[in-house]
């Protein structure tokens, strides 16, 4: 009884209830299969594991902690799916309903006692989005920017009340859209908003009843110096918490214990061009805006800027607006 499905129950089964800690035997297998009502002899079990070894499941036989099978590589390993609940953890544009569901998914990727370790209590502060749609709404952009297509969506802006009362304001807004990023603990749609020729950053957590329209997307071409391929990692390389501007050749000069921190955000390939006892020189392409800004003045004096003037220009008015606050 059951043969016919007795081969997909073993591989639940060796999934489910085995590691290297945790083998099980070919009698205990049969019991198992009992249970889901498949009669099956312990001779069989071994033809069966033989059969799943040939298809290329990574299943060993031991003796130690006890004699038994069990999987030993899984698609997803303990680490990976520790990494990836944790990133899910602290993703912000993801609920909190939906972070519970999906490190329950991971979870059951692992055997029952792999599961049994992994820390139950999920905890995450309240930044999490309340944003339900997000799902529903990742697919329909992912589907618009596939077949060219302009969408149409309300976009929720907070706004500070006289009474003291912050209040959720909605625009609706068509964009055409060219590519999604996860930046800054936040989720975005880069697209063209069709009054303008730019490019403009949307949090993808305030969008709502996102709507493919008929009407053909803008071209990005006519928006970036990309022409066959929107280049996101390229795009977003120059960009700062989000902020778009005008790309330009920056030379900044830094303290060498920052070496760390300017390698983190711009990578080992930075050009150095000139490196004192205390201080290195490099040059940079970036957009000069104000996360460019605010990046610089964090660190102080720390970090000075010799071009191009306009980012001078920026960097010390900002400074100046501090030193007002405090006056």
């Amino acid at each position: 009884m059951g043969q016919k499905i007795k081969l997909l129950y073993l591989v639940d089964i060796l999934e489910r209830y085995t590691d290297e800690e945790h083998p099980m035997s070919a009698s205990a297998i049969c019991e198992r299969l009992e249970e889901k009502g498949v009669t099956a002899e312990r001779k069989a079990i071994y033809n069966d594991i033989d059969i799943l070894i040939q298809y290329g499941f990574d299943i060993i036989c031991t003796r130690v902690p006890k004699n038994g099978y069990f999987l030993a590589s899984r698609e997803f390993e303990l680490p990976e799916i520790y990494l990836l609940a944790d990133a899910v953890r602290s993703a912000k544009f993801i609920s909190a309903k939906k972070t519970r569901e999906l490190i329950s998914k991971l979870d059951g990727m692992l055997s029952v006692y792999q599961a049994k370790r992994r820390d139950k209590n999920i905890f995450f502060d309240g930044s999490k989005c309340s944003n339900e749609e997000i799902y529903y709404i990742i697919d329909g952009i992912n589907n618009a920017i596939e077949q060219g297509k302009k969408i149409t969506f309300n976009y929720g802006v907070r706004t500070l009340c006289e009474n003291r009362e912050i209040k959720l304001r909605s625009k609706q807004m068509k964009i055409s859209p060219y590519a999604m990023t996860w930046q800054d603990d936040h989720y975005y749609l880069i697209g063209n908003y069709e009054k303008y020729d730019n490019l403009l950053h949307l949090r993808i957590d305030r969008m709502h009843s996102v709507e493919i329209l008929e009407e053909k997307a803008r071209h990005f071409s006519e928006v970036t110096d990309y022409t066959e391929q929107f280049d996101i990692a390229d795009y977003t390389n120059r960009l700062f918490q989000m902020h778009g501007g005008e790309v330009e050749e920056i030379e900044l000069r830094c303290d060498k214990k920052l070496i760390e921190q300017v390698v983190d955000r711009f990578s080992e390939k930075i050009f150095v061009r000139d490196v004192s006892d205390t201080h290195f020189t490099f040059g940079i392409k970036a957009a000069v805006s104000e996360g460019l800004i605010s990046w610089i003045v964090s660190y102080g004096g720390r970090i000075k800027v010799l071009s191009p003037k306009d980012l001078r220009d920026g960097v010390i008015a900002r400074a100046k607006d501090i030193l007002g606050v405090y006056e």
